[in-house]
């Protein structure tokens, strides 16, 4: 579930000349415009007389302490050195990325000139070109977290090292693009199968980032009794709210329903999974800026990387396609998933049973979680209620279409 702090009122702007008078090159305030989108941190757009930024004040709880940030902060930096898009932040006088005013953490970042580009605009080959670009974030955090773990990553590289890419790497990972989009077959990178629902590994999904690499670590599943309990607690809070409005009355629906749904699917929970490598932790259509127009645009920024943690890899590209290519109906585009999912394998290393045991998980996941209604009903937030009538069915209809889903991603 997404963090429970729910977010005050936006404060008074964020003392600029505080903040930019650290950085050699960033220029004399000019505006300063708030960021709308996004639920957990604050945004906003800056221009000065030197140009465009983007000033993000981390509020998260659990990830806005400074030394979480400048982890962060040092992985975009070393992903940037290998050719993948990313938009690390500025670096101040004294080479830090993290300012700390008043008690609360910023960090500057260039302004990148792009949009958000859901599931639905995306062609067949951009949707390869996605999972491709995942599957190398995958192995490039994997290269960038564990190789020269100590002495290289205490310190904060220059701006000059951060963006002069290795010649030879850039080619690799450009190649590796190519090749995922543009073959006409793809490999089965290794000799499993989609494997019975009820022989797959599996997570709870959500986890927190972790702060020590390396280690495989269980990630328990949704526990059916918790979430029959939630459902009850839901439906009471439901029914009382006032004014009762159209939305009330479709949570009330997709309580009862669920609850049914997992009645008949509570012997299918997955057992505990290990977590398996660095992942962005939050990769959807708002993370990811493009560039270019309709016919030709191209990732510009993988951007927001606050969930960096240890996961099951291939839980976050199934994630991330259940939140790019669902319709409003709460139908996934297979078509798009497949060639998605495809590029991923290839890209990352991961075969079918890996993909299959994640499809497994995550709709496990999606069965149990309630985090908008959480939001809602209990937190008073009701920023993410848009989101629902396409996620609650997404559940439903994803139960229905189990295993034509499961070989959209595996097969």
């Amino acid at each position: 579930m997404p963090r429970s702090s729910a977010l005050a009122p936006p404060p008074a702007p964020p003392p600029l000349t505080a903040l930019l008078r650290r950085y050699e090159d960033a220029g004399e305030p000019l505006s300063c415009e708030p960021v709308t989108q996004g639920l957990l941190n604050r945004g906003y757009r800056i221009a000065t007389t030197r140009g465009a930024y983007f000033l993000k004040q981390h509020v998260d709880e659990p990830t806005a302490d400074r030394a979480t940030i400048a982890r962060q902060h040092r992985a975009v930096r070393r992903l940037q050195s290998i050719g993948v898009p990313v938009a690390p932040p500025v670096a101040d006088r004294s080479g830090d990325t993290v300012a700390v005013i008043g008690g609360h953490c910023y960090a500057l970042h260039p302004w990148v000139d792009g949009r958000h580009r859901r599931g639905a605009q995306l062609t067949t080959v951009e949707s390869r070109r996605l999972g491709a670009l995942l599957g190398l974030v995958h192995t490039g955090l994997e290269r960038v977290m564990h190789a020269d773990a100590g002495a290289s990553m205490a310190a904060p590289m220059s701006t000059a090292a951060s963006t002069a890419a290795s010649t030879a790497e850039n080619a690799a990972v450009n190649a590796a693009v190519s090749a995922a989009v543009s073959a006409e077959t793809y490999e089965v990178m290794g000799a499993g199968t989609a494997g019975a629902a009820g022989t797959v590994t599996g997570t709870d999904g959500y986890p927190g980032a972790r702060k020590h690499p390396g280690a495989l670590r269980p990630h328990e599943s949704a526990d059916p009794g918790e979430t029959f309990a939630l459902i009850d607690t839901l439906l009471v809070l439901a029914r009382a709210h006032r004014p009762r409005d159209s939305f009330d009355a479709l949570a009330e629906y997709r309580l009862l329903e669920r609850r049914a749904l997992l009645e008949g699917h509570a012997h299918r929970r997955p057992p505990p999974a290990a977590a398996g490598g660095w992942v962005h932790g939050d990769f959807h259509p708002l993370n990811l800026l493009y560039r270019g127009d309709h016919t030709g645009a191209e990732p510009a920024a993988i951007v927001d990387w606050d969930r960096l943690g240890v996961q099951p890899r291939a839980e976050e590209a199934v994630r991330a396609a259940a939140i790019f290519f669902v319709r409003p109906s709460g139908r996934l585009e297979l078509g798009k998933v497949r060639a998605y999912a495809r590029a991923y394998r290839r890209a990352a290393g991961a075969d079918r049973a890996e993909l299959a045991a994640a499809v497994h998980r995550v709709w496990w996941e999606r069965l149990n979680d309630f985090w908008i209604l959480r939001w809602r009903y209990q937190l008073h937030d009701r920023r993410a209620d848009p989101q629902f009538p396409a996620v609650s069915a997404l559940a439903v209809w994803w139960t229905r279409e189990y295993e034509a889903v499961c070989d959209a991603f595996a097969g």
